[in-house]
């Protein structure tokens, strides 16, 4: 019996201290920051990478081998058209065109000598003095003559275009780079490269754009809408602003089908030579959408997976949380009324998460296409606390504007 006594005095003895556990408390509310959604005029560019181009690039190659006498040029320099700049040996060239000359000289002396021996064997001939085959091998000596000088003559255009082409002149104005030769390399036809020129002014900025932004720029290069002066300005690769700005000058025949990009080309003046070719630089397209635009704060902005969310501030009518322990409920159990069973409920703030597109970024904000509305309430501030169906407390503060 004494164990059966002792058994029921511990057993009450838990039950009463379970009864006067008390449960923890609820998670107070996450304090946060808000901010108004309206819509606003916004100005911002679209901004590309790219890379500048020469309109007009050539390499240049020799003409004729031999070996290099003369380079009249400084590297880097900017070069007029028909500048001189390489000189090939020319003296074998020289040789050759006067051993020409010559042989024209020669040949023209054996037409005039058979044009007289033909003019003789014609009368006689008229004059039945002379036999017919003198008369015919006559005629023919004379075409021989006559097919003999135009070859010589042919031999002198070719020997004079070799030696023009030992001189080497500029073929339009541009930057001529280091030169690939020196004084005595042997240059080769069709293989040594002997520099390359390009031109620098105006100069070509190349980038590329989504197919759907297509007909927008096509509208651009047809003129069907009013260009500020600013429409397309560059970044430098140092990010400062380039002087001048642009016009759009091409659009690509295709879209690439793999990326579906497509490449624009524009055009800016570039009299002080600062545009080299190959730079990287980022054009800046300004945009040109008169809708209004809904703009919020970038830190609102939470990414998941490659995909952008926002929380919103949502009123909600929930039960209030209780606090008490269990001892106290029992108490409060044995107040009960026919009410009872109603429990009250109250508006309570909650944040609500959305999925959101994005825009431009612009500074430290970021304009929303879609996923919210004019009026919504963002959470700006204390977003890494949250979750979907979180209680939020923005008594103490306001709606930022």
């Amino acid at each position: 019996m004494n164990k059966i006594a002792w058994s029921i005095v511990l057993i009450s003895s838990v039950g009463l201290f379970s009864c006067g556990q008390k449960l923890p408390p609820p998670t107070p509310p996450t304090p946060v920051n808000l901010y108004a959604v309206k819509l606003q005029q916004v100005f911002y560019y679209d901004k590309y990478p790219s890379t500048t181009q020469a309109l007009s690039q050539v390499n240049i190659y020799p003409e004729v081998q031999g070996y290099i006498t003369g380079i009249y040029f400084k590297e880097g320099d900017h070069v007029k058209k028909g500048q001189l700049l390489y000189e090939i040996d020319k003296r074998l060239f020289q040789a050759a065109y006067d051993q020409a000359e010559a042989n024209l000289k020669v040949a023209h002396g054996n037409t005039v000598q058979a044009q007289q021996d033909a003019d003789r064997y014609t009368y006689l001939n008229k004059q039945k003095a002379v036999a017919e085959q003198l008369y015919d091998h006559a005629v023919i000596t004379l075409q021989n003559a006559e097919n003999s000088e135009k070859a010589a003559e042919e031999a002198v255009k070719s020997a004079k275009t070799n030696l023009a082409y030992s001189v080497i002149y500029a073929p339009f104005d541009g930057t001529i780079g280091f030169s690939q030769v020196k004084l005595g390399n042997m240059v080769t036809v069709g293989q040594t490269i002997l520099n390359t020129i390009s031109t620098d002014n105006p100069m070509a900025v190349d980038f590329l754009v989504n197919e759907k932004q297509l007909n927008a720029f096509e509208s651009l290069e047809k003129g069907k809408k009013d260009e500020p002066d600013s429409l397309f300005t560059i970044l430098m690769p140092d990010n400062s602003l380039y002087s001048y700005p642009g016009k759009i000058s091409i659009i690509d025949r295709a879209v690439d089908p793999l990326t579906g990009a497509i490449r624009v080309r524009l055009v800016f003046p570039n009299p002080d030579y600062t545009l080299k070719v190959g730079m990287s630089c980022v054009v800046r397209v300004h945009n040109q959408e008169a809708t209004p635009q809904m703009l919020i704060p970038n830190k609102a902005v939470v990414e998941q997976m490659g995909e952008y969310f926002v929380f919103v501030k949502k009123d909600t009518m929930l039960p209030p949380p209780h606090a008490g322990g269990a001892g106290e409920k029992k108490e409060e159990n044995k107040k009960e009324t026919k009410d009872t069973d109603k429990e009250v409920k109250v508006p309570t703030p909650v944040a609500i998460q959305k999925k959101v597109q994005l825009g431009q970024t612009i500074g430290p904000n970021v304009i929303v296409k879609s996923g919210i509305n004019e009026g919504d309430s963002v959470i700006v501030d204390g977003v890494q606390l949250l979750h979907d169906g979180s209680r939020i407390n923005s008594a103490n503060k306001k709606p930022s504007n």
